[in-house]
């Protein structure tokens, strides 16, 4: 009877610590990524990755490869706008804020190494906290024309010059007006290729005021 007793003990065992273990390490029951966290935006792991990796060629010396790498973290942010942005607006207005303060530092004539640290240091911290501290709320108009969404936020620069195209494309504007809207586009444009979304909204709005439609 011992014996019987004591191989139903050796069967019984290692299949109930083979279960246990099974179940805890099973995807339905790992933590998932960024547990414990409140990051409305999700995992930002990835790109607090890139800043890491951005800071580090700063720290060398090596400004014009900081840039590019710089230029990773916005192409993937960019990119996932569309998914990001309706979970949280807010807080992707803040990180994206804070986002185009590095560009812009990084993309001066004369990049001072001491600002583009300070700015990779604040972008990382909104990363981790974006919902942290908050901007003016309101939509903020120019000449009639939203520039902001209903947070304050500046609305992404490529989204107002998309209309502005449109509206030219589309004779919106007239001819009496039409040198001064494209004026206007050429100073929207170039304002939003140095990550100033601000300026470039306004100027985009000056033009788009000018529609007939």
């Amino acid at each position: 009877m011992k014996q019987i007793l004591l191989a139903a003990l050796l069967i019984v065992v290692p299949v109930s610590v083979f279960s246990a273990t099974e179940l805890w390490l099973s995807p339905g029951h790992k933590p998932p990524a960024g547990a414990g966290t409140s990051n409305p935006l999700g995992d930002l792991t990835d790109y607090q990755a890139i800043i890491s990796d951005t800071r580090a060629l700063v720290e060398a010396g090596k400004l014009s490869a900081a840039e590019h790498r710089a230029t990773d973290f916005e192409t993937r942010w960019d990119d996932a706008e569309s998914s990001l942005r309706p979970k949280a607006p807010a807080a992707w207005g803040n990180v994206d804020a804070a986002a185009d303060r590095v560009f812009a530092a990084l993309r001066a004539r004369s990049p001072d190494t001491q600002t583009v640290k300070k700015r990779l240091t604040a972008l990382s911290d909104r990363l981790s906290h974006p919902s942290a501290g908050g901007s003016k709320g309101g939509v903020q108009q120019v000449a009639g024309i939203a520039v902001t969404d209903a947070n304050g936020h500046a609305i992404p620069c490529e989204t107002l010059l998309g209309k502005l195209r449109s509206a030219l494309a589309n004779g919106a504007i007239g001819d009496a007006d039409l040198a001064q809207a494209r004026s206007l586009q050429s100073r929207a444009t170039q304002r939003c290729n140095a990550d100033d979304d601000v300026h470039s909204d306004q100027l985009s709005a000056r033009a788009l005021a000018l529609s007939s439609q």
